[in-house]
């Protein structure tokens, strides 16, 4: 099993009305809201704070890339990773990910991560995903009828560039090249670790399937959504003759461990509710334009995480508020409904062996830190999960499965952390 601290930088201090004042967290966010100066105070300390789970014992540290939206400040997560490549010196950098489709041409992707690859010594995972309506067809201005399209050309341009022992030409629908030549080259040979993520489409599992690139299930709402997710993925994989092995599959959960249960509930109540009923209050008018899902995940009734939160705060914000009653979803609902996996140390490993052998995943993308959570707490909850919860949970499928996707670390890397050779 292996699992990732994963991050993403959310803006800490939307105002508490925010849910009914503003129409949106992405795309239309007012740019009022965002004052410099908490971005100065919140990027240091979220950038110290993935330094400090790097340090605890994680197996990787992760990034993600987002536009024109509050609760992800990332839009460019290979900078993140420039910093995390010299500042942890020994641990897996997962990207996760570049927008492949948001680049022209996609060969700027291939160069950063060969560059990353270089910098860190050969620890990088390269995460490529389709995107988000939002960052994508709104935020970016992109065509959502042909993203999927323009995506998969792309991906197969940087493998291609990646691969090469000489210049090539690439004539694409999307990209023509004259001369494709990736300087630098990656440590990691044929590349880089590729993961894709998802919100949820058959194609995206269909495809995974083909390609043989692990799928990762990108949701906010937890272990309890990610079941059809998975199960239409194994479901592909063995349509196209794969093994079921957990480490070609994982998926993100909202983590938060206490001493005990009590102190758990009392810790993460807030951060929990300012992540859902603020930093993910999404205008549903942006989450499914006429083309980005096709036909085939219409058929299947599968539903994206953020289709769905965009649903869910629309619900939320239109349903009558009777007197001693709230529109917002509460801390209770969360826990409940899986959202947060929450509890002693004893109890959140329980419930996470029970979850990645259910869901036969064998990566964990945790958020040990979401919402307005202070950095204090964040430490506290990633150094109890990777005290007290990790050694119990890692050697899962160690003995059973290979894992074919990892990193592959030069063995005379440099640390640049203490400027010696590895």
């Amino acid at each position: 099993m292996k699992t990732i601290y994963f991050h993403l930088m959310p803006y800490p201090e939307l105002p508490a009305d925010f849910q009914q004042k503003h129409r949106s967290v992405w795309v239309d966010i007012d740019p009022s809201l965002f004052d410099p100066n908490v971005g100065n105070r919140a990027y240091n300390a979220y950038i110290d704070q993935i330094e400090y789970a790097a340090g605890l014992g994680f197996d990787g540290i992760g990034v993600n890339e987002h536009h024109s939206n509050g609760y992800g400040m990332m839009p460019s997560p290979n900078l993140i990773a420039s910093i995390l490549a010299r500042s942890c010196p020994d641990i897996a950098i997962l990207i996760l990910g570049d927008s492949v489709a948001l680049y022209n041409p996609p060969i700027r992707v291939a160069e950063e991560i060969a560059m990353l690859d270089c910098i860190s010594g050969g620890r990088i995972i390269a995460g490529f995903p389709v995107g988000s309506p939002m960052d994508t067809a709104f935020a970016y201005g992109q065509n959502p009828a042909t993203l999927r399209e323009k995506y998969y050309e792309g991906v197969d341009l940087i493998r291609a560039a990646w691969a090469a022992d000489e210049p090539f030409a690439f004539n694409g629908n999307f990209t023509k090249l004259r001369y494709v030549n990736c300087w630098p080259r990656p440590i990691q040979r044929p590349s880089p670790p590729i993961w894709i993520p998802g919100g949820g489409s058959v194609e995206t599992w269909s495809w995974c399937a083909e390609k043989n690139l692990p799928y990762l299930y990108l949701s906010y709402f937890g272990y309890k959504a990610a079941e059809q997710s998975m199960s239409g993925y194994w479901e592909a994989m063995g349509e196209a003759g794969r093994e079921p092995n957990p480490f070609a599959a994982g998926f993100v959960q909202f983590i938060g461990v206490g001493a005990t249960e009590k102190e758990a509930y009392d810790l993460y109540r807030e951060p929990a509710e300012y992540f859902f009923n603020r930093s993910l209050h999404v205008y549903a008018g942006f989450a499914d334009p006429p083309g980005y899902k096709s036909v085939e995940t219409v058929r299947a009734g599968v539903e994206g995480m953020v289709e769905r939160a965009a649903r869910e705060a629309t619900q939320r914000k239109m349903a009558p508020v009777k007197q001693g009653s709230q529109s917002k979803l509460t801390f209770d609902e969360m826990v409940e409904k899986g959202y947060v996996v929450l509890g002693s140390p004893e109890q959140v490993v329980e419930k996470l062996k029970t979850i990645a052998t259910d869901l036969n995943v064998g990566r964990l993308i945790a958020l040990c830190q979401f919402g307005n959570m202070s950095s204090d707490l964040a430490k506290y909850n990633a150094e109890l999960m990777a005290t007290k919860v990790l050694p119990e949970i890692r050697e899962m499928f160690e003995s059973e499965w290979k894992d074919e996707w990892w990193i592959s670390p030069s063995e005379s890397r440099v640390r640049m952390a203490e400027g010696v050779p590895t």
